[in-house]
């Protein structure tokens, strides 16, 4: 177990969930999309890795991980449920624990491979990886160039710290797509490019 790796990653929740950060998130939606990027890309991953040799015998399968964070991710940004966690602080702390929880599921079949993974990595990876960028990316298009309002909570209110509501909604767009892209794909490479290694040294004692 590496305390310091579960320490940062408390450290991180606390900001998205404690911190004046999480007072913005009901003026901002860009606020609120950093608090779901924080808890899902950093506060989840980096607990895994710091209890990586405690939960070893834990095996998800990688499609239920999959889909726990991808119906997650979009199930909460449907504008009914989404506003549902704005108005009740009880539906929102809601929010934030099933957000965690599927990016703990979600990371899972990357940072605690099974055991014939660990030994010889896995094409399953980088698609699962690639796969999952799809759906985040239809809904961060979305929400950056729909040309209207979709949370008539952020719309309701008048424009905060120089953006206008729908500044602030395609602006929490692009945060999400730049942001997932690269949380996704950079480890996708780093195992593709791996595996493309191991292939070649296979190839070069084979002969």
């Amino acid at each position: 177990m590496k305390v310091w790796l579960l320490a940062l990653g408390a450290a991180v929740l606390w900001i998205a969930t404690a911190s004046p950060l999480a007072h913005v998130d009901h003026h901002l939606l860009t606020a609120h999309m950093v608090q779901h990027l924080l808890i899902m890309m950093a506060t989840a991953p980096l607990l895994l890795l710091g209890a990586r040799s405690v939960v070893t015998r834990w095996r998800p399968h990688p499609a239920f991980c999959w889909l726990a964070g991808t119906v997650t991710v979009i199930a909460w940004h449907v504008p009914g449920i989404f506003e549902l966690a704005l108005r009740s602080h009880a539906w929102h702390l809601f929010e934030q624990a099933t957000f965690l929880a599927a990016g703990l599921l979600f990371w899972h079949p990357v940072i605690q491979p099974s055991a014939d993974m660990e030994n010889s990595p896995c094409w399953k990876v980088p698609v699962y990886l690639f796969l999952a960028t799809l759906p985040c990316d239809a809904l961060s298009a979305f929400l950056a160039f729909c040309g209207h309002v979709v949370y008539r909570r952020y719309g309701a209110g008048g424009g905060h710290f120089g953006l206008s509501p729908l500044e602030d909604q395609a602006l929490a767009g692009a945060l999400m797509w730049v942001t997932v892209t690269f949380a996704y794909l950079i480890p996708a490479l780093v195992v593709t490019a791996r595996l493309i290694s191991d292939e070649r040294r296979r190839a070069v004692e084979a002969f």
